[in-house]
């Protein structure tokens, strides 16, 4: 199973400040929800302790929403909560 990245995931992921490894291990690793238009929703919690946007946050909460195509995941879309 392989996860595939497109356009529209990787610029909300620069937006939102989710890397590559984030959306990765949510993915495979993470809550399994579904979600609209028959795609699937992963979460997950990552350490963050940090600032984000003039806010100190210690927690970074990933959602990514994917779509099966073959044998791989298509992520479409990656939102971030930091709390």
């Amino acid at each position: 199973m392989g996860i595939i990245f497109h356009p529209h995931a990787r610029e909300r992921m620069s937006e939102r400040g989710a890397t590559d490894q984030e959306v990765v291990a949510t993915v495979e690793a993470g809550e399994m929800f579904p979600a609209k238009y028959g795609r699937k929703g992963f979460r997950r919690n990552f350490s963050f302790h940090g600032i984000w946007q003039g806010k100190k946050c210690s927690t970074k909460q990933v959602e990514a929403y994917v779509v099966k195509k073959k044998e791989d995941w298509v992520v479409v879309t990656v939102i971030t909560k930091f709390f």
